[in-house]
Parts: structure tokens; sequence; C-alpha cells
């Protein structure tokens, strides 16, 4: 059985995670197979700036993103998994990427160098919310 958690709960452990970006936090998005949590990364595809201010307050235990700076992808390949890190680089998470029903959903995978890479919304939703 999955623990269920308060809604005060989910969203102080939602804060957090804009506490640990920080300003301008980066959206790394990589292909290959997705390393252990804070592992070696495989080829970076795009580097995306977050907002200056990550999210606003958590709300039912969904986190919503603010703004993020559309890039430059740097590689062709098939985008598998994201990294979020400050700024300055230090790790924060790793997610899935996919089109749907995956951590970060794009409208497509498939990354082309010099292309541009964009997240037009992000949210993350801790659980059970």
């Amino acid at each position: 059985m999955a623990l269920g958690f308060s809604t005060t709960l989910r969203n102080a452990r939602a804060d957090a995670i804009t506490t640990a970006a920080g300003a301008s936090a980066l959206l790394k998005i990589y292909d290959g197979t997705r390393p252990a949590t804070g592992g070696t990364a495989t080829t970076l595809l795009a580097t995306l700036t977050c907002n200056a201010t990550f999210a606003g307050a958590a709300s039912t235990g969904v986190l919503t993103l603010n703004s993020i700076t559309s890039a430059t992808a740097v590689a062709t390949s098939t985008a598998t998994w994201f990294r979020l890190t400050t700024s300055g680089g230090t790790f924060v998470m790793d997610g899935n990427v996919s089109t749907s029903g995956s951590d970060l959903n794009l409208n497509t995978v498939s990354i082309v160098s010099g292309g541009t890479v964009s997240v037009t919304s992000a949210t993350f939703t801790e659980g059970n919310a």
C-alpha cells in the first residue's frame, strides 16, 4: 500500500523543490538510459533556463512552474529524460521525458540540433495528490 500524505505535507514537499532549484534553475534534456538518480548524464540535447522565480506555492500537492525559456538544441537524438539543476549546476532531481503520461511531456521527443526546444507548461505532482 502506498503512503498517504496530508495536503499540507504534499505542498511542503513540492515547495521544497522550488527552494532547492533556486533562481534561474536549469532544465537539461538528455537522450539514452536515465542513470541512477544524480548519476553521470548521457548526451545533452538542450538546456532550458527556468524563471528567476521557479514556481508559485504548491496547491493540492501540485507545483506549477513559471515560464521556461526556450533553447536551441545542441545535439540530435530522442529525448528520454531530464535533469533539474540549480543555475550553478547542482543536482536537484531527474525525471522521464515523453510526449504524454511522463514526468515531463514535450510535443515531440525528436530533438534536432539547431532546432528550438520549448516547454510551454510544467507541473510536478506530489504522491497521492
